[in-house]
């Protein structure tokens, strides 16, 4: 059994402490996870641009905003993540934007993938560890929810297509992160907003 509580109180990180966190792997030459190849790097200095305009950027809408508000309860958002994953930069900011207009009723946390692999083979997608994962915890560590992740279902469905037709890296990063920039978030919130309005 995994112990949710203990990895939100003990190994996972703020939002803020990840994101000083990958900053300060970057300014070593490293990123997270055990492969600090040249690749990885540039996709992690790519992830920080974006998450920062994305955190600039982003507006929750009025739908999700009342969804917020009608929620009683207190949760904990557990996030599985890597600074070197291109849709988590798209991402989890928008989560941290959910737990910052509400912070009496949510806390964020990020987990890192490679150092919690017990936790991400518990949430697998489609066989594989696909990050983000975020998982809704109640106040005591218990998961309420199914996982939500690694991206919409639309982009997802997109991606499925285009690696049937060959596509690799960093083609298939151009067309994924075209598709978000496009999209400016309204399909995550619109996902989010229906994961949580099925909290209490």
């Amino acid at each position: 059994m995994i112990n949710y509580s203990n990895i939100f109180d003990k190994e996972a990180l703020d939002y803020t402490s990840y994101r000083n966190l990958v900053d300060e792997l970057l300014a070593k030459g490293e990123t997270t996870g055990p492969d600090n190849s040249e690749a990885m790097l540039h996709y992690t200095k790519m992830n920080v641009q974006r998450m920062n305009r994305v955190d600039k950027t982003t507006v929750l809408g009025e739908e999700l905003l009342l969804t917020l508000q009608k929620i009683e309860g207190k949760y904990r958002f557990l996030v599985i993540i890597e600074g070197w994953c291109g849709d988590a930069a798209q991402i989890v900011p928008v989560i941290n934007k959910i737990a910052s207009a509400a912070p009496t009723k949510f806390d964020l946390k990020l987990v890192l993938r490679d150092k919690n692999l017990p936790l991400i083979d518990a949430h697998l997608t489609n066989g594989g560890r696909a990050i983000p994962v975020l998982l809704i915890l109640d106040e005591a560590g218990n998961l309420v929810l199914p996982k939500w992740g690694p991206r919409p279902v639309a982009i997802q469905n997109l991606m499925i297509e285009w690696k049937k037709e060959g596509l690799e890296m960093p083609e298939l990063a151009e067309k994924l992160h075209g598709w978000y920039a496009k999209d400016k978030t309204v399909a995550t919130q619109q996902e989010l907003n229906e994961l949580l309005k099925q909290l209490r």
